[in-house]
């Protein structure tokens, strides 16, 4: 008697079935079938890679290291607040380097293995630096910050290759590519809305020194990682080619930076971030130091840091649902005003007119900081998706990680020009007479990029508008060695696709 052998039911066949049964059950148990359905369809290795990385990493990792840091800054090196403010910069500066990350991830496997070595190297980076950081109490600060800026180094190698990751399997299988952004997107909402709600209160239970003792955890999990993750191994690699892949990539994005369509909208980008000054730690130690201010405890402030994530995560939902089909400019022009106009409640709170108008300081920085952070996260966005139009075919990835290092400079000369401000107007950890004339160069400066979106196209994000000619040459540029790899797996070519949605995280 011969017995028909049955088909096992694939992925999406299991996550139909289980929705089929309806009613609130299927509500509760709908993301357990997903991550299953996931786990199933890209091995449950990557899906613990994605939520390590994203969710405990940087969102959880990353919430207890901001405030930690902060803490760490003011209470135990004693710094002050223009100092903080340029330190800040400083431990941010691997994240401007992305792209060498990026190709060095692409390029160069160690061992025959393109990730999981560099997973190993940025958890062996996180762990070490914040055993440092824990252990030696007394630790000089030029030590203090190079730990710091290892740790944050960790964090952005394990960033970049678990984007390598997604990329590597959006392509494998085209129709997970939202799925596995949306995974992205809610791991690292979460794990920062849970990290910055429990971020003061272990702060004043174990003191800044033992959060960072706390962070080797979400380190040690990225070195697990890169222990178990499903990778095929690919030994005999020709160390020769290295060098060419390089030189390829470089010549290949720097004629597109050539192409007017694309360096005038970097320019923008640049100065928009740039002269948004940054002066966060002057409001830091107002909050917590000052006898004028409102003396906020480290569990408060950790409670108005994740009201701030709640408000990026609402304004990333608002432009999805209801912004994304603006033109570029407009859009632009009107998050941007309202990012200066935002400014101006760190103001009120500063010169305490919101006492005299009777309202209590907790509840006024709430409002103000969810406020201000989706305003900010309105602005972002559209930057992002214009920094994706600007990304020719062939280079996509490592052109997108050029871009968003670009961003990141800005984003380092606001941090820095905000310390010189702090500085220049003698804002201290005693004195905070002229903290309210900085909020408000700041906020004036937010509003001057308006004075420069003749920069970035008219054009709807629907819409092309780099050259074809571009799209040529940069195909030629970055293709000029394939022919000499057309036998060779389709995974040694996968280019570094980073997500829109990781940077927040910085």
């Amino acid at each position: 008697m011969i017995v028909e052998e049955e088909n096992p039911p694939t992925a999406s066949e299991v996550v139909e079935e289980n929705e089929s049964n309806g009613g609130f059950c299927d509500c509760i148990c709908a993301p357990i079938y997903w991550f299953k359905m996931l786990a199933m369809e890209l091995h449950w290795s990557f899906v613990f890679g994605v939520v390590a990385v994203y969710g405990i990493s940087q969102g959880l990792g990353g919430a207890l290291a901001r405030v930690g840091t902060e803490y760490y800054m003011k209470d135990v090196q004693k710094v002050q607040p223009s100092e903080a403010q340029i330190y800040a910069g400083i431990t941010s500066i691997p994240w401007i380097v992305k792209p060498l990350w990026g190709l060095l991830t692409d390029v160069l496997p160690i061992v025959g293995y393109h990730r999981r070595p560099y997973f190993i190297l940025a958890g062996f980076l996180g762990v070490i630096s914040m055993l440092v950081l824990s252990f030696h109490k007394d630790l000089h600060l030029v030590l203090a910050l190079f730990s710091l800026t290892a740790g944050s180094a960790g964090v952005a190698i394990a960033d970049v290759t678990i984007d390598a990751c997604v990329a590597q399997n959006s392509n494998l299988h085209p129709s997970l590519a939202a799925d596995m952004q949306s995974l992205c997107a809610l791991s690292l909402s979460i794990g920062s809305l849970v990290g910055f709600s429990i971020s003061g209160v272990f702060v004043h239970l174990i003191g800044p020194t033992g959060v960072f003792g706390l962070l080797t955890i979400p380190a040690g999990l990225v070195l697990a990682v890169g222990i178990i993750l499903s990778e095929p191994h690919k030994p005999n690699f020709v160390y020769g080619q290295v060098n060419q892949k390089f030189l390829d990539a470089c010549k290949a994005m720097w004629t597109t930076l050539k192409c007017p369509d694309v360096w005038r909208p970097c320019l923008y980008m640049y100065l928009s971030l740039a002269l948004s000054l940054n002066i966060n730690e002057g409001l830091f130690y107002w909050y917590t130091d000052s006898k004028e201010g409102p003396l906020f405890s480290q569990e408060t402030i950790g409670y108005i840091f994740s009201v701030g994530s709640v408000g990026s995560l609402l304004g990333a939902i608002l432009y999805q649902y209801t912004l994304k089909e603006h033109p570029f400019r407009d859009l632009l022009f009107w998050t941007q005003l309202l990012y200066g106009l935002s400014g101006m409640l760190d103001l009120i709170l500063v010169l305490r007119l919101n006492l005299k108008s009777g309202i209590p300081d907790y509840f006024f920085i709430v409002i103000a900081e969810g406020v201000s952070q989706m305003i900010g996260r309105l602005k972002w966005m559209p930057l992002l998706v214009l920094s994706s139009k600007l990304c020719p075919p062939g280079i996509e990835g490592t052109f997108f990680a050029l871009l968003m290092s670009i961003d990141n400079l800005g984003i380092l000369s606001s941090s820095w020009g905000g310390g010189f401000l702090l500085h220049i107007l003698r804002v201290t950890r005693l004195q905070f007479h002229n903290l309210w004339l900085a909020i408000f160069i700041r906020n004036i400066l937010r509003l001057s990029p308006l004075a420069l979106l003749f920069l970035v196209p008219p054009s709807d994000p629907n819409s092309s508008f780099l050259p074809s000619q571009t799209f040529q040459n940069t195909k030629q540029a970055a293709h000029t060695s394939q022919h000499e790899n057309e036998k060779k797996n389709e995974d040694d070519n996968i280019e570094l696709l980073p997500l829109v949605n990781n940077v927040d995280s910085r």
